[in-house]
């Protein structure tokens, strides 16, 4: 009898789950730039399926400017201008700035849809996808740690919009430096967007503080229209509570069941994420369709800490659903984490991984 699977059958060998630590991806610099666009989350989001919470007329009136915002950077440049080669050459320049805000910072705290609107601004904006660029804080300092400052001025000066989530002030050095790159971007013409998170010392206040965001960009306050988003965080807005970890058997019979699933143990995957660029994160999970890990534990110091925060957002923008046996995600990071400068990211990380473990529940009950 032949041991060829049927169709529809998986062969043990395909079943497999793969291992994050074997992976050590390389990727191109033109990769970093081609991939600067809205993550498969936010594929299909629209201004239109942004659900404003009807207690709090900040949203509504947020997805109102920012359609107004988008529909204002059309022109000939936008729409008609021809596609534009890697480093930036053989396209029209973009026209200098019109008076005015060039740039819009969505003020708000965790999980109020702040990446669901500026990636609907992106969708909005009248140009092609080449003239658009969109990318988190960190993704934007690795390109200009792949490029080098001058090649990616001229990268994204033709640009009729750039987008950047999660803005971070937490190294004075890197603000410094996006400070600087935005500044040459809006005289080229290029409009802004930015959102980044509340800081846990201001939750009472339910926003990230517009004040600490335009006082650290120093010169470019003015080219930005704050703009407050208030609300809860739609990630456990009604939603069950994040499901408690699952054994190590579990987790591994889940892993081999699912197809396109990885299985690493927890401390080894964090020593293997400190021999990979936090900019290839994205690569090392490519192809993965669940992770799971087993024997999550506290993170031991700050460095692996937030490798694990760049992890946790590739994953997130990925959707992709993460199994784990050991503790609950909201005993990762130390109380000294959580109280110091990074604290912002550690708990967006939280939020983030516990909507994953929510996704992978499921992944336990296949047969």
């Amino acid at each position: 009898m032949s041991s060829t699977p049927t169709a529809g059958e998986t062969s043990i060998a395909e079943a497999t789950p793969v291992s994050l630590c074997s992976r050590e991806p390389h990727v191109p610099a033109d990769r970093l730039v081609a991939e600067m666009v809205p993550p498969p989350r936010f594929d299909s989001v629209r201004f239109a399926t942004y659900l404003p919470d009807p207690d709090q007329p900040s949203q509504t009136e947020a997805v109102q400017v920012l359609e107004t915002f988008a529909a204002g950077l059309g022109g000939a440049h936008a729409v008609g201008g021809g596609k534009r080669g890697f480093f930036g050459f053989g396209r029209a320049k973009a026209p200098k700035a019109a008076p005015g805000p060039r740039g819009v910072y969505l003020d708000g705290g965790y999980g109020v849809g702040k990446t669901h609107l500026l990636a609907s601004l992106w969708h909005a904006t009248p140009a092609e996808p080449v003239l658009k660029a969109f990318g988190t804080f960190v993704e934007l300092t690795n390109l200009v740690g792949a490029l080098g400052f001058q090649q990616t001025v001229k990268t994204l000066s033709g640009h009729r919009l750039l987008c950047i989530d999660e803005f971070e002030l937490d190294d004075p050095g890197d603000t410094v430096l996006v400070s600087t790159l935005l500044g040459k971007l809006v005289d080229a013409g290029v409009a802004l967007a930015a959102t980044s998170n509340t800081l846990p010392g201001k939750l009472g206040e339910g926003r990230f503080a517009a004040a600490d965001f335009l006082r650290e960009i120093q010169g470019l306050s003015a080219h930005f229209r704050p703009l407050r988003i208030d609300g809860e965080d739609y990630r456990h807005r009604g939603l069950p509570e994040a499901p408690a970890p699952f054994s190590d058997e579990q987790v591994t019979k889940a892993a081999y069941a699912t197809e396109g699933a990885s299985l690493d143990d927890f401390p080894h995957l964090l020593e293997h994420l400190s021999r990979v660029h936090p900019s290839r994160y994205g690569a090392l999970t490519d192809g993965v369709r669940a992770v799971c890990l087993t024997d999550v534990r506290p993170v031991p110091d700050q460095s692996t800490a937030l490798r694990l925060v760049v992890l946790a957002d590739r994953l997130y923008d990925r959707e992709v659903p993460v199994l784990a046996s050991g503790l609950p995600f909201d005993r990762l990071f130390s109380e000294e984490m959580l109280k110091g400068g990074y604290r912002k990211k550690y708990f967006r990380a939280i939020s983030r991984l516990t909507a994953l473990a929510r996704d992978a529940k499921g992944l336990t009950e296949a047969p």
